[in-house]
């Protein structure tokens, strides 16, 4: 029930601007043993099914149910919502910074922080903009879902950042809320080759090569927090800003002992 649960906040990760499902599996505890598990699942099947089916299950529901009601809010209430996300960012970076220094650290390492941090950057407001297609082939769905399952595996790989540069963010959303197998069933399978793909990828790295791994993903993940506070939060002396303020401090103070408590099972 715990990786069930945790599985529907990572599926809010995985449809909320400057958010992924990977940041928010870094929140709940599981995003050392969900890569490692997808990484060596033919290894042990049965076993690594057990700890995925109900995080999985909880992620595509999360999908689901927060799909329309992000962009319902975000139009309504854009900088609250905003800086909620980014509370959810900041803390997390504890942990995460824990995480990186945990082995053989050594101050170069921030070099590879910073160079990681902006090519972040420089992906996240990268000016090239595709015309949005009003539907989507067979190919572009399932490259779509290759997308997803990038920023669901890799913290800092912002999906709805990438998915907007390339047109396909509203068709995304407009998918799930209005239930599109044509479209989703394809991107459900590129995101299931993706995850298999990236989840290997990762798992190996970070086995053979852990603090460089750990450096490289911190920087991505800090280039997130400029991608949060976009133009739409614009400072200003009143309510609205009032309360933006008052949730980031909420949302920081969650993930903060979210993550230091985690769901993790013991």
């Amino acid at each position: 029930m715990k990786r069930f649960l945790s599985g529907i906040v990572c599926g809010l990760g995985g449809v909320s601007p400057g958010l992924s499902g990977s940041v928010m599996l870094v929140i709940a505890g599981y995003y050392d043993k969900t890569i490692e598990a997808i990484g060596t699942f033919f290894k042990k099947p049965k076993e690594n099914l057990k700890f995925l089916l109900p995080l999985f299950m909880g992620i595509v529901l999360g999908v689901l149910l927060f799909g329309q009601i992000v962009s319902v809010v975000l139009e309504k209430y854009e900088m609250i919502t905003r800086l909620t996300f980014l509370g959810f960012i900041l803390g997390t970076l504890p942990l995460f910074y824990n995480k990186v220094k945990k082995k053989d650290f050594k101050n170069q390492y921030y070099i590879i922080m910073l160079l990681a941090f902006l090519i972040g950057m420089m992906v996240m407001f990268s000016n090239a903009k595709f015309d949005q297609p009003q539907t989507l082939t067979f190919m572009q769905s399932i490259i779509m879902g290759l997308i997803i399952s990038a920023s669901t595996i890799i913290p800092g790989i912002d999906s709805s950042v990438l998915l907007s540069s390339l047109g396909l963010y509203e068709i995304y959303i407009e998918s799930i809320a209005t239930i599109n197998f044509t479209i989703l069933i394809p991107a459900v399978l590129g995101a299931g080759v993706g995850v298999l793909a990236f989840s290997s990828i990762i798992n190996h790295l970070i086995k053979k090569h852990y603090t460089l791994t750990y450096s490289i993903i911190f920087g991505l993940f800090l280039s997130l927090v400029p991608s949060v506070i976009n133009e739409s939060v614009v400072i200003e002396l009143n309510l609205n800003t009032l309360v933006s303020f008052i949730f980031l401090i909420l949302g920081t103070l969650i993930s903060y002992k979210l993550s230091m408590y985690s769901f993790e099972d013991e």
